[in-house]
């Protein structure tokens, strides 16, 4: 076993708490092994995050998989599963479940028995029927399961039982119906029903209070100006004509614009009743006070900047962590006392709490002086790229690694203790990659080696005040999104702290203050600012076509009562 496992082995000796298993190493031992995956893993009963990817000979899963009790993250893409075990309902920690790209037909009713499942992502397989025990599932935010062979959603599956359900993709299904009880999830924000055989859009789901992204291109509806509406991507659009009636009900474009002008006056008219109700009970100071201690983000479109940064997709990329999400912050205000302390206090806990100690999701930061773009997020052999990464000299990928592994070796014979601290704990989400992502510059230098480290040559100092921000993920694109919004809401909560609370400068870096600014990243407001300006970033493949701009409308939409996005 430990010839032929070799990362099992050591996952055991060094009690990892992370494993991964992919690629043509470990479907060749999976072939000479009939598909089977060895005792010894299931042994293994400190592992939270076990990822086995890209092993085709990989066909079911065996019972014991239900003795590894601490799994969080449970990572099975692109491999031959045409079965699951009935253990699996018997993983009480089980946050993650990936069963993207494989081959199964049904999802076993024990699902329904992960109680902290979170994400569900069974797209590309050939599902022809979902458990509607999945309802009791009652804190899962995401479900996708586009690219199977769904005719329809079982019936009672959406309801209240449901009420952190954020994202639903169901694209490239043959759905012909959606029942109305879509509108029964409170937290709905995302719903992709594209390409399926629907012919009508329920009017109910004009209810779903959260509901910022819809897309249903790719549908023959019977309503030609819905669909018309539909294929503009006009989400908005589309929920005010489900609103007032659709088809029966807004004939021509009179009823609708109508309805729209009512709704802004009865807004209005409600707005000034309770300014005139404050005003009376004495409560206008109280609101003054209030308004005065709110945050405020301006987002810049790429339209409004005349340098925007673009960042470009390789299709290696896709099978090592496919998703990233950037953008740039302006404003910050880093030099006064501790402010660059807390700033890198927070997203390190960051990385503990919503990141997942990097498993979900991995956070750079860098100042935006010293990126060169447009940038490129490709997949590369770690022989063949260098990194300078914090505090240490320029070194190559794979170098690197082995470096921080004889540091971890040594760290635990120091402390006689399995666990290591700073980058080495983050080694084994490399373990088994034939090649590690990387962001690299116009000038191919690297600033950035996720889930590991980003360049000293790009670190924030505290004369920094524009930064570039980047969110990877390996799990899903929505994870990127819901991280970037928590780090800029946390990055506006510590500017503002630093700015109420006047503490003094403390030294600046010279070599800091004599570096250039180049043209496009001047900003006025060299100090800080109450308002942040959040500068949309277009992430586009090779062709150029775009796969995501951050922030969109539907993103940082909190429900926050002291924020304020002005876009």
């Amino acid at each position: 076993m430990e010839a032929e496992w070799p990362e099992i082995e050591r996952a055991g000796r060094e009690k990892r708490r992370e494993l991964v298993l992919q690629g043509p190493a470990a479907e060749q031992r999976l072939e000479r092994a009939d598909g089977v995956l060895p005792p010894a893993l299931f042994s293994l009963a400190l592992l939270n995050y076990l990822e086995v990817t890209r092993c085709p000979s990989l066909r079911s899963l065996p019972a014991e998989l239900a003795r590894l009790q601490q799994l969080h993250s449970l990572v099975l893409r692109r491999n031959g599963l045409q079965q699951l075990p009935p253990g699996l309902g018997a993983l009480p920690a089980l946050r993650l479940l990936d069963l993207s790209g494989n081959q199964l037909r049904e999802l076993p009713a024990e699902l329904a028995a992960l109680g902290d499942l979170a994400t569900l992502n069974v797209s590309g397989n050939r599902l022809q029927a979902l458990p509607a025990e999945l309802r009791r599932c009652a804190k899962l935010a995401l479900l996708n399961v586009s690219g199977n062979e769904l005719p329809a959603f079982p019936r009672g599956l959406f309801g209240p039982e449901l009420a952190l359900l954020s994202t639903i993709a169901a694209s490239d299904n043959c759905i012909e119906e959606l029942e109305p009880d879509i509108a029964l999830l409170p937290a709905l924000k995302s719903l992709d029903m594209s390409n399926n055989k629907l012919s009508e859009i329920p009017a109910e789901l004009a209810d779903c209070p959260k509901l910022k992204e819809i897309n249903f291109t790719g549908n023959k509806l019977q309503d030609k100006r819905l669909e018309k509406m539909v294929n503009g991507c006009q989400t908005k659009s589309v929920l005010e004509y489900l609103r007032v009636g659709g088809r029966g009900g807004g004939k021509g474009k009179g009823k609708l614009e109508n309805s729209e002008k009512e709704h802004s006056r009865e807004k209005e008219r409600k707005k000034k009743r309770e300014r005139n109700q404050k005003k009376d009970s004495g409560e206008g100071e109280e609101e003054e006070v209030e308004e005065a201690s709110k945050i405020f983000l301006r987002v810049l479109h790429i339209s409004e900047n005349p340098a925007p940064l673009t960042v470009k997709v390789t299709p290696s990329i896709k099978e090592v962590r496919p998703y990233i999400v950037c953008t740039v912050v302006k404003g910050m205000n880093l030099k006064p006392g501790n402010a660059l302390k807390r700033f890198l206090m927070a997203q390190t806990k960051l990385h503990e709490d919503v990141c997942e100690k990097r498993t979900a999701a991995t956070i750079a930061t860098h100042d935006l002086r010293l990126i060169r773009g447009p940038l490129q997020y490709d997949a590369r052999p770690p022989n063949e790229f260098k990194i300078t990464p914090l505090g240490r000299k320029e070194i190559k990928a794979k170098d690197l690694v082995r470096q921080l592994q004889l540091e971890a070796e040594e760290q635990r014979k120091q402390k006689k203790r399995p666990n290591v601290s700073g980058l080495h704990k983050y080694l084994q989400l490399l373990d088994g990659k034939d090649v590690y992502p990387c962001l690299v510059d116009a000038e191919n230098e690297t600033v950035s080696f996720p889930p590991i480290t980003n360049s000293e040559k790009t670190k924030i100092r505290k004369t920094t005040c524009d930064l570039f921000l980047e969110v990877t993920s390996s799990t899903s694109l929505q994870v990127c999104k819901d991280v970037m919004d928590t780090l800029i809401l946390k990055m506006a909560e510590l500017n503002k702290f630093t700015l109420e609370n006047k503490e003094e400068d403390s030294t600046s870096d010279p070599e800091a203050d004599a570096l250039p600014i180049p043209m496009g990243h001047r900003n006025t407001e060299r100090e800080g600012s109450p308002q942040l300006t959040i500068e949309q970033v277009r992430v586009v493949d090779m062709e150029g076509s775009l796969k995501v701009v951050y922030p969109s409308k539907t993103d940082l939409n909190m429900d926050i009562s002291y924020l304020t996005v002005i876009r």
